[in-house]
């Protein structure tokens, strides 16, 4: 079957003020996220790509047009199923306000029972990115062969919940993964299961040295974070 690799998108305007971007319209990349961008055709320039898929987030085209530029040839689908997920009320908020909310507690420890204000579960995210990712692994082998690679630009909590299915996590371990902005991921898939060939890789160890979040203080990034500067 197919092997996809998961891009987060850059660094966003959002990630730098520390507001938890969800679905708000406008949220663009900053410096360093379209710098992060259009280092990515080189990384990737080993890479044969049969297609790129997309979540519709203005954020995640941004990431994707200087790849899209080097390679004209390259055909880009976007997928709602792969969009950021609906933090509701949440959505727009300061990360700093959020974490004295009750709910946190339970998104950072049991976020199968998460369900957002005015938005979705966490169980509902992860369900319609998976089922997203195997509609696409049949279509990308059906239409390139077994052998194809492809590319899915999403968000942070999105390819963490990708991850924990193709390793066979619960859900409430996920928050367990992290995923700087613009790093990549590649899962190759096959009959019988998953096989993680990369995790979050920025192509910079920097991101190995202690910090907050990420795990660095025992609790993770809601959202995905702004990773390292």
């Amino acid at each position: 079957m197919a092997t996809l690799i998961l891009v987060r998108h850059g660094r966003s305007t959002a990630n730098t003020s520390g507001l938890l971007a969800g679905r708000t319209p406008g949220v663009s990349l900053d410096e360093h996220g379209t710098a992060q961008a259009s280092a990515l055709p080189a990384r990737l320039a080993g890479v044969p790509l049969a297609a790129a898929v997309t979540s519709p987030l203005q954020r995640c085209h941004e990431t994707l047009a200087p790849l899209l530029a080097a390679r004209p040839g390259l055909t880009l689908h976007t997928d709602e199923r792969i969009n950021e997920c609906d933090y509701g009320d949440w959505s727009g908020r300061k990360l700093a306000e959020l974490a004295d909310e009750p709910l946190m507690a339970v998104v950072q420890q049991h976020p199968s029972a998460a369900v957002f204000p005015g938005g979705e579960s966490m169980r509902g995210m992860q369900a319609r990115a998976v089922e997203a990712v195997r509609d696409w692994n049949a279509r990308i082998e059906a239409e390139h062969g077994e052998d194809a690679v492809y590319l899915m630009c999403s968000h942070g909590d999105i390819i963490k919940s990708i991850v924990a299915d193709a390793l066979g996590l619960h859900l409430d371990q996920f928050q367990r993964v992290h995923v700087d902005p613009c790093s990549v991921t590649a899962v190759r898939y096959t009959r019988l299961r998953p096989f993680l060939l990369r995790l979050g890789d920025t192509g910079d160890l920097a991101t190995l040295t202690p910090r907050d979040g990420a795990g660095g203080n025992g609790v993770a990034d809601v959202g995905g974070g702004a990773g390292a500067a």
